[in-house]
């Protein structure tokens, strides 16, 4: 059965160009209907015997298990939810293999389900204090039948932690680079990954401003340039997976407006591999950077900012 569904996996990696999604959803330990991006899915296993303690991990951090002669963290998804952890020694249960902007985590889940096919608009953001500080990153439906989507990426800043701190020798770059008319426009639908990308953009001192989804960005972007005035926004960074709108449609639609094609934009996603690397540059990004290396990310503003302003100077002199 695991065979079958990773094939199916491996077939649809198109629907990246087409605003659609294909999802795994999958059971934890309270019966309820769960789903996960299969371009997150590496393989889904059987959860080995031999598990290896950690000692002093997070309770949700079982240990590692070996996956093709690498050992990688073995990540109870139920028990990270607060939920009965998942009895993985007595019962039967199986490992979602998933790579994480160039990691490889395995997230224990109790059974695989079914692959779902959806469009990014039917993806719903949930709105509310209450999910303010929740793991739920979206929700859809099959039918009547609710699938929460779960915002790994928070979970992964909450369990094992990710680097948020911009090296020194770059700080001191931005102090020279840095100036006040320079703004970036960020899209990220995880609350984890904006608090972060506004971490590492405060410690250079760059105004931002921050959005949750592409299609509020794009409307924020024509917004700005209806009247004919030049945009206010130096550079773009957006996330992949988002709801309404994915990145990739999103960067289509930034590049085919004539007013805002000349923006530097780059795709930021945990989906680290070269694929969507190359995908990124077909939709017409200008970078793609692997979430949650705040010295790339530095790295590439600090270049781009020179280069706007080393424009702007030849355009004042000319």
């Amino acid at each position: 059965m695991n065979n079958d569904l990773m094939s199916e996996v491996n077939q649809r990696t198109n629907l990246a160009f087409s605003n659609e999604m294909e999802m795994l959803t999958f059971y934890l330990t309270d019966g309820q209907l769960y789903g996960l991006n299969v371009f997150k899915i590496i393989e889904i296993l059987e959860c080995p015997k031999q598990v290896t303690r950690i000692p002093q991990s997070h309770p949700a951090i079982k240990g590692t298990i070996d996956f093709r002669g690498s050992a990688i963290s073995l990540i109870d998804l139920a028990q990270a939810l607060g939920l009965e952890p998942i009895d993985f020694g007595n019962v039967v249960s199986y490992v979602m293999v998933c790579e994480y902007s160039t990691s490889t985590q395995g997230f224990l889940i109790s059974r695989p389900n079914l692959l779902v096919h959806k469009s990014w608009d039917d993806i719903i953001s949930p709105e509310g204090e209450v999910y303010e500080e929740s793991f739920l990153a979206a929700i859809t439906y099959e039918g009547e039948q609710p699938i929460q989507v779960l915002d790994v990426e928070k979970i992964l800043s909450e369990i094992v932690g990710i680097e948020d701190k911009v090296s020194e020798d770059l700080l001191e770059k931005a102090n020279a680079v840095v100036r006040v008319e320079h703004q970036i426009l960020a899209v990220d639908d995880s609350r984890a990954a904006r608090r972060l990308i506004s971490s590492a953009l405060d410690q250079m001192g760059i105004r931002h401003t921050l959005v949750e989804n592409a299609d509020k960005a794009l409307k924020i972007l024509e917004q700005s340039v209806e009247g004919g005035q030049k945009c206010p926004y130096t550079l773009i960074f957006s996330d992949i997976e988002m709801p309404v709108m994915d990145g990739f449609t999103f960067t289509r639609r930034v590049k085919s407006n004539p007013r805002l094609a000349g923006i530097y934009l780059a795709l930021h996603s945990s989906l680290s591999n070269q694929s969507n690397a190359y995908k990124a540059k077909q939709m017409g990004a200008d970078d793609f950077i692997p979430k949650f290396q705040p010295d790339r990310i530095a790295q590439a503003i600090l270049e781009q900012l020179a280069k706007a302003d080393l424009i702007a100077q030849k355009q004042g002199g000319a």
